[in-house]
């Protein structure tokens, strides 16, 4: 089994963490995705999509996606539980994660890639010829201003993400926090539970995996 990663990149970083909780530790192989080297003919030849991480099974399976990569692990490893617990946990742990993806790592990732020079004909992942669209910055850090917003909202209630128990939804929304300090963007004295809250998750000793 190999894990496919790139440590610089928020989505295995995700991966990564998620193992780490776990205690399970795998081989993983670098791939370098400033220097283009996920869009090159033999990582393509694994991952016709080339994106990171990727996940290679004994038999041959490839799974990409990050969170198709932990319901993988989750499954073979269910304690502790970072997915949920029964029905109700699940769905709430769900819904929580695909908030801090659509609404946090999404609008950072549009802000990131359509400024930074390295990806000026690369600003849709796994794509070439793709060129920035600099209006598209702005958006991105608006719209990621905006999750901040929610995400103090969200903790007012709950000491993690999706309530009480630390998960999957928190492991995102710290990768999405870390990566928002690549466009200047982090949490000020307008946040206060998310300074409380980013103090506890990455003192975690998973946070730097």
């Amino acid at each position: 089994m190999k894990l496919y990663d790139y440590t610089m990149a928020p989505n295995p970083r995700r991966v990564r963490i998620f193992l780490a909780e776990k205690g399970i530790e795998i081989e993983k192989v670098q791939v370098d995705i400033p220097a283009g080297e996920n869009l090159a003919p033999a990582f393509r030849a694994i991952n016709p999509r080339g994106l990171l991480p990727t996940l290679v099974l004994d038999d041959g399976t490839v799974i990409d996606e990050s969170v198709a990569i932990c319901l993988y692990f989750e499954s073979l490893q269910p304690d502790p539980p970072l997915i949920g617990t029964d029905a109700k946990t699940r769905a709430v742990v769900a819904s929580a994660q695909r908030h801090m993806e659509f609404d946090g790592l999404q609008a950072v990732a549009e802000a990131f890639r359509n400024s930074n020079p390295t990806f000026a004909n690369r600003s849709i992942s796994g794509s070439e010829g793709v060129p920035a669209v600099p209006g598209l910055v702005e958006r991105g850090r608006a719209a990621a201003e905006r999750f901040y917003a929610s995400l103090n909202d969200t903790l007012a209630d709950s000491e993690f993400v999706a309530g009480d128990a630390y998960s999957i939804a928190d492991i995102t929304a710290l990768c999405v926090v870390d990566f928002a300090k690549w466009i200047q963007l982090r949490a000020g004295d307008e946040h206060p539970r998310i300074k409380r809250w980013y103090a506890a998750v990455s003192s975690r000793p998973s946070a730097s995996a």
